[in-house]
């Protein structure tokens, strides 16, 4: 009877118990602001970090976010060294060719930011002189295929903005989040910097990025997306840390 009683309660405990979440480590480069940071307290925050944490309540799965620099970000995907990247990666062909990608969960664009004191309208304007941008992004690509542009990569987006508004280079250029932060919203910088233009170009779309063939996290990334989605949530998370919902 004892055993019998025992066996119902480890029974009962078991059923009551939630089913244990997995674990999905996401490398980001966490230099990127609103999108992914650290904040203040030296936690990794931002508007991706808030989407992947509803995703995963919705899809059942726990969201750990390790930061990784952005030039070995995708050699680290492909070792296994996580499980995924959530870094404002936009989805490209080439970069299809090697990893596979989530639903879009953002439309980006590329902007080009200026001192206040430019007269330049837009990248054509800059000819001769010295664009910066994060080695590798598609804001690098950008500026790299501008015809007589001088091109000036760096680790870190941070590290552009600082020599421009030191006037070690004459633009940055970055997705359109990013550049509105510094431009208009960053102390000191947004006296001293403007948004000159958005580049013509097609839209970009920003996507989670899996190691080819890995079909189990790629389908709890989407239907946490799906449902984040659905419910509205993402919305709310755009409008936190954009201001607006579009």
């Amino acid at each position: 009877m004892v055993k019998k009683l025992v066996l119902t309660l480890a029974l009962v405990a078991m059923t009551a118990s939630p089913t244990l979440a997995k674990t999905i480590v996401f490398a980001t480069d966490a230099t990127w602001p609103p999108m992914e940071f650290v904040n203040a307290d030296k936690k990794i925050t931002g508007l991706a970090v808030d989407l992947m944490e509803a995703a995963g309540k919705e899809a059942g799965f726990t969201p750990e976010f390790k930061a990784v620099a952005w030039d070995g970000i995708f050699a680290g995907l492909a070792a296994g060294k996580y499980d995924a990247i959530c870094s404002s990666v936009t989805i490209t062909d080439e970069r299809k060719n090697t990893m596979d990608f989530s639903t879009p969960y953002m439309k980006v664009r590329q902007a080009l930011v200026i001192p206040k004191k430019s007269a330049a309208k837009c990248i054509e304007d800059l000819k001769g002189k010295t664009l910066g941008a994060q080695i590798s992004t598609t804001g690098h690509f950008a500026v790299k295929k501008t015809e007589g542009v001088k091109d000036k990569s760096y680790d870190e987006v941070g590290l552009a903005f600082e020599d421009l508004y030191n006037g070690r280079i004459d633009g940055v250029v970055c997705d359109d989040p990013v550049a509105k932060l510094y431009a208009l919203k960053k102390d000191n910088y947004k006296d001293a910097l403007k948004i000159a233009c958005i580049i013509p170009a097609d839209d970009e779309l920003y996507g989670v990025a899996v190691q080819k063939g890995n079909k189990e996290t790629l389908e709890l990334i989407n239907k946490g997306l799906a449902a984040v989605t659905a419910k509205g949530l993402d919305k709310e998370i755009l409008k936190k840390w954009l201001g607006t919902a579009e």
